[in-house]
């Protein structure tokens, strides 16, 4: 975002962020391993006058954004995957003019979510067609959640979503909730290992789809008690289900870590975009239980995990996905030996502090190279 003009100014209890007009990046933007950022700055992007180059390491120049560049195009900017395979590196130019556009629903929520927070900012009405099968609504929620709080509204329907043009964002205050999808490990953490882990910063009115941990652990049959900020989790007597991960894609690889410590057989369905994340999930969660004496089969839109199992230890290639290594290092915790896993510092695209949190926990003891 400076690189777009902004300025950003660390303070004491947060960030404060100011702007004027934004103007296209004058030197190529590295998104890393976030695929948020690359998607939703193509948006920023596809309003400014002058081209912007974004990319991202090895992984993230593997997932898919072709339909975001599509839809921009055809909102009036110019956008492009430079090697004309849909890919990162991408360059957008402005200026969306609005229109009619469409974006499936089943690859990333992403795209939809990048369009809503640029179109308003058009100077005509646009109108986006939802491809169905729709997945990780919870989190186009969030988005409008956002924009609602700087003064914009979009008109969503089932399979489409009308923002009018000429819309401007209002400056104001906001407090960032903590991430249920991070919590989710050490919560995990705590109902396969007789632990008692409590987590605080909190929203549970928040729209975010990973609230969804706090019912799935009750359902499995951990002890779950909820206060205002905060979420406590307790071991109990699990026992498989099937889950629906549809609308809740980040929870699925510790999840499944959980399903192997359930009695009975667990089935992840709704999982198909699995496939197009930091790594191929399903595979790659499949082959880290099967590596660890797992038993675990894959199917088209997620896998079956039959437990309880006692694990053991071994080498897991996280494929350097942060949810992968995050949620092997949870099994690691009911197995019998040590886990050797590759790109031990992939965890910080999301969750820096993991590693020293679970260890405040006394739950890991970990050497780190």
């Amino acid at each position: 975002m400076c690189a777009f003009g902004a300025d950003i100014t660390r303070t004491s209890d947060g960030l404060q962020i100011s702007a004027g007009p934004l103007h296209a990046s004058d030197a190529p933007i590295d998104a890393r391993n976030s695929g948020t950022t690359l998607r939703f700055l193509s948006g920023v992007a596809s309003l400014l006058l002058g081209p912007t180059l974004l990319t991202g390491d090895a992984s993230l120049r593997k997932r898919p954004m072709g339909p975001l560049l599509d839809a921009l195009e055809r909102l009036g900017a110019q956008a492009g995957s430079l090697g004309g395979d849909g890919r990162p590196p991408v360059k957008v130019q402005g200026v969306i003019r609005g229109g009619q556009a469409s974006v499936p629903g089943f690859i990333s929520s992403q795209f939809l979510s990048s369009l809503l927070i640029a179109c308003p900012l058009a100077a005509n009405p646009s109108e986006i067609r939802i491809v169905p099968p729709i997945r990780s609504e919870p989190y186009v929620s969030m988005t409008r959640r956002a924009m609602r709080a700087f003064g914009v509204e979009v008109d969503l329907t089932k399979n489409s979503v009308r923002i009018e043009g000429g819309q401007s964002y209002t400056p104001t205050d906001v407090d960032i909730p903590g991430d249920f999808s991070s919590a989710a490990f050490p919560l995990v953490a705590a109902a396969i290992t007789d632990g008692d882990v409590t987590v605080e910063g909190l929203d549970a009115d928040s729209p975010d789809g990973d609230t969804r941990i706090v019912d799935l652990l009750r359902s499995f049959g951990a002890r779950v008690d909820t206060l205002p900020n905060r979420v406590r989790v307790r071991s109990g007597d699990l026992v498989g289900q099937t889950v629906d991960v549809g609308g809740t894609p980040d929870l699925f690889p510790v999840l499944a870590v959980l399903a192997t410590q359930a009695d009975g057989e667990t089935r992840f369905v709704h999982g198909d975009h699995l496939h197009l994340k930091e790594s191929d999930r399903i595979a790659a969660t499949v082959s880290m239980l099967r590596a660890l004496g797992g038993h675990a089969a894959p199917t088209a839109d997620g896998c079956v995990v039959d437990g309880p199992q006692r694990l053991h230890g071994g080498f897991i290639d996280t494929r350097g996905d942060h949810r992968m290594l995050m949620a092997a290092a949870v099994a690691g915790l009911t197995a019998s030996g040590p886990l050797d896993l590759s790109d031990p510092w992939c965890f910080q695209v999301s969750y820096p502090s993991f590693l020293d949190d679970m260890r405040a926990l006394g739950a890991l003891h970990a050497v780190v190279g």
